[in-house]
């Protein structure tokens, strides 16, 4: 029986340790720069006031990261990822094309 506690308390012990690791990893994410290739064509500013409403006339007012669909963090958190920028974070005050209101 000690040896099942043993072996169950050091794999406890990786997998909690793994999962903080992969949570920080996150947490230093890249942020996604408005001049990276997938920003350009998704037409992503990190503030979405200066989002070019003629050319993306989908942009209402009060869209932003914080409240799409997408936003991979609680809407008060500067920055959060998003799967259109893999890898990368995007400002909560942001916007892009893909924007899908939250429900």
């Amino acid at each position: 029986m000690k040896s099942s506690r043993r072996t169950f308390l050091i794999t406890s012990i990786g997998l909690a340790s793994t999962f903080a690791l992969s949570r920080q990893a996150f947490a230093d994410a890249p942020k996604v720069a408005e001049t990276d290739p997938t920003a350009q064509a998704l037409g992503y500013k990190a503030d979405a006031s200066k989002v070019d409403k003629a050319k993306f006339a989908k942009y209402a007012a009060g869209q932003d990261c914080g409240n799409c669909s997408f936003y991979q963090a609680k809407a008060t958190d500067p920055y959060g990822n998003c799967p259109m920028f893999a890898g990368k974070q995007v400002a909560s005050k942001g916007w892009c094309s893909a924007y899908n209101k939250k429900s």
